[in-house]
């Protein structure tokens, strides 16, 4: 007997739920909306007193570092490219061609950089890359989009006393 009326409750929750959208006035999904892919992140120097160094980071952003979006699904890869701008802050932007990955099947990562005297990974190592951590949706001219943070990738000199650009 419980079991039957558990059994009904679940059914009249589920039959409200999927008909609350248009009664409680939230416009159904278009079928043909656009949906893209966003991955924004920052790239850092450690220790280094670069241009725009932030003290209580003990950090400079880096400019110019290539950083790179990496999806694989079985037979289909992608790879997305964008540099870093003079804050170290990166977007990378899909288009469709992002529609059969997860973020589970993406990674980010920056090779290298840019700096010649900030050049040891230290977070997170280049070989692993970073996941990506959904974030907010976001409105754009052609559609939605999703993004994501890959966080921040931080470099560092061999030594510290060779921070030279």
């Amino acid at each position: 007997m419980a079991w039957l009326s558990r059994c009904l409750l679940v059914c009249i929750s589920l039959g409200f739920l999927s008909a609350g959208c248009t009664a409680m006035g939230m416009p159904r999904p278009q079928p043909n909306l656009n949906f893209t892919v966003g991955v924004e992140g920052v790239v850092w120097c450690k220790s280094c007193r670069y241009r725009g160094y932030v003290k209580s980071r003990d950090a400079s952003p880096l400019p110019n570092a290539a950083a790179l979006l990496r999806c694989r699904n079985g037979n289909r890869a992608l790879s997305v490219w964008n540099s870093t701008d003079r804050h170290g802050y990166f977007l990378i932007q899909t288009g469709k061609q992002a529609a059969p990955f997860t973020s589970n099947h993406c990674k980010v990562y920056v090779l290298r950089s840019p700096a010649r005297g900030c050049r040891v990974a230290m977070k997170p190592a280049w070989k692993e890359g970073a996941r990506l951590r959904f974030r907010r949706l976001v409105t754009l001219a052609g559609g939605m989009q999703g993004r994501f943070s890959a966080g921040t990738f931080v470099f560092a000199p061999h030594k510290r006393s060779k921070c030279y650009s």
